[in-house]
């Protein structure tokens, strides 16, 4: 870069407007967390941050040099968007608390390189990326947008184009067609239909992209279509264009970028100059980043050992860091330069023919480890095809085997427009049968549930496994992610190949079988070669840390089992489904009418700012609780509120908003998730998607059926047996309660789960000095409240919402539950104290759980990290204990002859299939697994019990 004489861009110049907010949330998702070795100041974002605005810098020579270049921030607080509509980004989450401070900080870094840094109260960065982008378009100069935020693609015109940072690909009019489906001028209009989640944009309910871009082919622009839009055929979307048409006008004005801002700065403080090395390299030794002070001290010419560190962002001002701090034996990172020789795709191998494969099965019976991956054609296993498989047995030593991949959509795969040359699908998987199932030789696969899944669906078998993906869930849950991208990135420095750079996306998206062989193999022997490695790096750390128990008797064995649970799935009735549908649209229209007479007037429900309205504004009714933009809030607490005083409309809208819920998530939406060739629902569980071992399902999520209201249980009567079989439910009761009493040792509630008293009565008399004979259900009814909630760090303003009591009267409930169970309080303070030394807590099984934000100075970040600290050894070890169950119960049924299955597993509770003849027997097997549960490894000083039921659906049988 060389230094410009400060003018305005015009023609023959080049400007670059970073989308800076993006830079930083992208900095802080791509890299692990990073804190300054002398403070612990969390500076992950900001080194992100750093490294990416140099590679740009450093990319962008040449005839793409920028001319003018500065970086655009959002401005705290809200913009001009709000007082339109005050929903607006209101639903959007608080950053996190480590990235908080680095906010600051990257704006520091920007200025350090010598960079304009803007942002403007009122306004988004965006509205000054449009205004930028205008002024210098007009004017004849060239601008690129980095960033790849869809919102900005409507900027998108003859001199004006995008560039995603991460793909360094060129966001052009034939790029915003393939995303949107219409032209850059018409992106707002199909922005302003489909809405956006995310930043609560409210949209037309019904219409989403796709079938926005449509309506707008035919119609041309969004006010033709609503005028027009009682041509519609389809009487839904009809009906909701025209009742929803201000909402898409509301919604057009929010997504319109303002092009028209009386900036801050004028574009002529945009050209660019080389950065000095003085405060850029003194603040990059101020942040302790060694590597990258190097870096770019020695691209600046300048010598970083003569450059103190910026002493007004260093630790100690009088130390400046001239060497990174080790990386210990075992730690992220540790193995990054133990690897043998960096990624090499051109290295690995295609087998197309019977030698090749028998020579690469021979050497995997040589190797004794190897890693084995799927590819398929759909993400759903338990309907996907097998595309090919991919083997590894070292470094750079992988191959991929095609088996099913075919020419279509004009692509050529072979040459002759046949499909390419490839084995026979069943005979190589008759080759590779004895291989997998060699216990002499360990199958290494990431997130091998999945492919355990596939391969028995062809009547292959598995073992023995390991499994990458639960060996780091095992050594930092909580701590990061545990994709195998992430996990590439973080202990190998690898950034794998996306699954979009060889398939596509948007409109030419393809499925893997569209593939072209040479791809396929460049990414799925890539992903054989990277889970290998991540193996050699991971495992050893079982040992060294004591967590092979952990692995072995939780988490591995758990692929297995519920691949098997997944391959049974669940028969549904799909004829109460659809009764049930109608009945919830009936009850809805019902309230509709009744919420309708109670407001006096007609209103869209859905809305939090027509509700608001009708609340605060037409019946003056009173609240507290604000958005973060300062509305009143309507959430379901502030509702509660409301009703609990004795207010009839937000009551019946809370009614609405259940039944509208369980038809949209359930009713209607259960049917579409039946497998054609079983007839049954197949979820998917995932093993490392939550911090404490709880197991989280999804396509369908079977696990947040409510069971407290009567149409929730309805929904369950809808799961059923086969014809000559029973649903049998096996439930923990107060499994939470129980540890709790143990872990902590209370006594007294010891000893009413020892001799079966009911513990909530138990508490009402210990803590209100009441009999437990005749007691008044409410009082019962607080103390459970207060038990429950103690569990997860309940507050006071949360147990007097719960109640609906003063504040100062559920600070007095627990002031004096603490006084009658004094261990609870010692538990918590030790347990707080653990995890701010330590930077995790652990079960009574060993399973580790990270907790983040411990040590935040944020009052309020600090309490939420204490909360899950508090909670996680708890509801860790109730997940530690139905794990160790149903590892146990397939084995257990099989020695006993039992035809049972075990179909699902909702938090607490196992669901089983059963033969009617057999229910009397299983249900005794079950209840005696599941009770000794914790045998061998720990024996708990209060009982555990379960609950059993049977039925034809699983709500009878609940």
């Amino acid at each position: 870069m060389t230094d410009k004489t400060p003018t305005g861009p015009g023609k023959g110049d080049h400007l670059y407007l970073i989308d800076g907010s993006g830079y930083i949330f992208r900095a802080y998702h791509a890299l692990p967390p990073l804190t300054r070795k002398s403070d612990g100041l969390p500076v992950g974002a900001v080194h992100g941050f750093c490294a990416m605005l140099w590679k740009l810098l450093e990319e962008t020579k040449g005839e793409d040099a920028p001319t003018h270049l500065a970086v655009i921030f959002d401005a705290s607080g809200v913009s001009f968007r709000n007082e339109i509509y005050p929903a607006y980004k209101a639903q959007r989450p608080e950053p996190p608390e480590d990235l908080v401070p680095q906010f600051g900080l990257i704006r520091d870094a920007t200025r350090a390189f010598g960079l304009p840094c803007v942002e403007m109260e009122g306004f988004e960065a965006d509205d000054l990326i449009a205004t930028y982008a205008r002024q210098a378009a007009d004017a004849g100069a060239k601008v690129t947008v980095i960033s790849s935020d869809k919102d900005l693609m409507q900027l998108v015109r003859e001199g004006v184009e995008l560039m995603d940072p991460v793909k360094a690909r060129r966001i052009g009019p034939e790029e915003v067609m393939e995303k949107f489906g219409v032209t850059p001028g018409k992106v707002i209009d199909v922005q302003a239909l489909a809405g956006d989640s995310v930043d609560n944009v409210p949209g037309v309910p019904g219409i989403g992209v796709k079938t926005a871009a449509q309506l707008l082919d035919t119609y041309g622009d969004l006010e033709t279509l609503l005028e027009k839009a009682e041509e519609i055929k389809q009487p839904k979307r009809r009906e909701n264009l025209i009742a929803f048409a201000d909402q898409a006008r509301v919604s057009k004005l929010l997504v319109t970028l303002k092009d028209d801002v009386e900036v801050p700065e004028p574009l002529s403080d945009f050209a660019v100059r080389d950065p000095e090395a003085g405060p850029l390299v003194g603040f990059l030794k101020a942040m302790e980043f060694t590597t990258l002070t190097k870096r770019i001290a020695g691209k600046l010419d300048a010598d970083a050992g003569e450059i103190s560190a910026t002493a007004e962002f260093a630790a100690d001002p009088d130390a400046a860091v001239d060497e990174a701090p080790p990386v210990e034996a075992g730690a992220p990172g540790a193995a990054v330069a133990g690897q043998a020789a960096p990624i090499d795709t051109a290295a690995y191998q295609t087998v197309t023919d019977m030698e090749t494969l028998d020579r690469w099965i021979a050497r995997c019976f040589a190797a004794g480890v190897i890693a084995v991956d799927t590819e398929t054609d759909s993400l759903d296993a338990a309907s996907a095809n097998l595309v090919g498989v991919s083997l590894a047995t070292g470094v750079n030593q992988a191959c991929y085997i095609p088996l099913a991949h075919r020419a279509g959509d004009g692509l050529d795969l072979d040459g002759n427009g046949d499909a390419p040359k490839q084995l026979d699908r069943a005979e190589v998987l008759e080759r590779l049968r004895p291989l997998l199932a060699d216990p002499a030789t360990l199958k290494v696969g990431q997130n091998i549930k999945y492919d355990l899944l596939v391969l028995a669906r062809h009547g292959v078998e598995v073992a023995p496994y390991d499994d990458t993906m639960l060996i780091s869930y095992t050594l930092e849950a909580g701590a990061h992610g545990h994709g195998m991208d992430e996990l590439s990135k973080l202990h190998l420095d690898h950034a794998p190949i996306p699954f979009k750079e060889i398939a596509g996306s948007g409109k030419s998206a393809k499925t893997f079988d569209l593939v072209p062989i040479a791809d396929a193999t460049r990414y799925a022997a890539e992903d054989a070669d990277v889970t290998l490695r991540l193996w050699n790096v991971l495992k050893p750390r079982l040992l060294a840390e004591r967590k092979v128990t952990v692995y072995e008797t939780l988490e591995r064995p758990m692929a297995r089992v519920l691949a098997g649970m997944e391959r049974e799935g669940v028969k549904v009735d799909v004829k109460v489904l659809n009764r049930l549908s109608n009945d919830f649209a009936k009850e809805m229209a019902r309230l509709e009418e009744e919420i309708f007479a109670l407001a006096g007037e007609r209103f869209t429900i859905g809305s939090p700012k027509q509700l608001g309205e009708i609340l605060f504004g037409k019946m003056g009714l009173v609240s507290a609780k604000k958005t973060a933009t300062g509305q009143a809030a309507t959430g379901a607490d502030v509702l509660e509120e409301l009703a609990a005083q004795g207010h009839d409309l937000p009551a019946r809208v809370l009614d609405w908003r259940q039944v509208s819920k369980l038809k949209s998530t359930y009713t209607d939406a259960l049917p579409t998730y039946i497998n054609k060739e079983t007839g049954r629902v197949h979820t998917s569980y995932s093993l490392a998607a939550t911090t404490t071992g709880r197991l989280a399902s999804s396509e369908p999520n079977l696990q947040n059926i409510p069971i407290r209201t009567d149409m929730g249980r309805e929904i369950r009567t809808a799961f059923i047996a086969e014809p000559g079989n029973v649903l049998i439910s096996a439930d923990y009761s107060q499994i939470e309660l129980r540890l709790l009493a143990h872990i902590a040792d209370i006594p007294q509630l010891k000893t009413a789960f020892a001799h079966g008293l009911d513990i909530h009565a138990l508490t009402a008399s210990e803590m209100f000095g009441v009999p437990v004979e005749g007691m008044d259900p409410s009082v019962r009814r607080r103390a459970k409240a207060i038990n429950f909630g103690i569990i997860y760090g309940i507050s006071a303003f949360g147990l007097a919402n719960q109640l609906h009591i003063p504040q100062e009267e559920a600070r007095t409930y627990i002031a004096r539950y603490f006084e009658r169970f004094p261990g609870i309080r010692t538990y918590m303070d030790e347990t707080k104290a653990f995890a701010r030394e330590h930077g995790y807590v652990e079960t009574i099984f060993g399973r580790r759980i990270h907790v983040r934000g411990i040590d935040q100075k944020q009052p309020s970040a600090r309490a939420f990290a204490e909360r899950a600290a508090i909670n996680a050894p708890i509801q860790g070890a109730a997940a530690d204990i139905i794990r160790r169950a149903m590892i146990r119960l397939p084995g257990e049924l099989a020695a006993a002859r039992l035809k049972a299955r075990m179909l699902l597993q909702v938090h607490d509770e196992l669901i089983f299939e059963v033969p009617e003849d057999e229910a009397d027997k299983t249900a005794a097997l079950v209840k005696r697994v599941m009770e000794g549960a914790t045998l061998p490894a720990r024996q708990l000083s209060v009982p555990l019990t379960v609950e059993t039921g049977r039925g034809p659906n699983w709500d009878a049988a609940h």
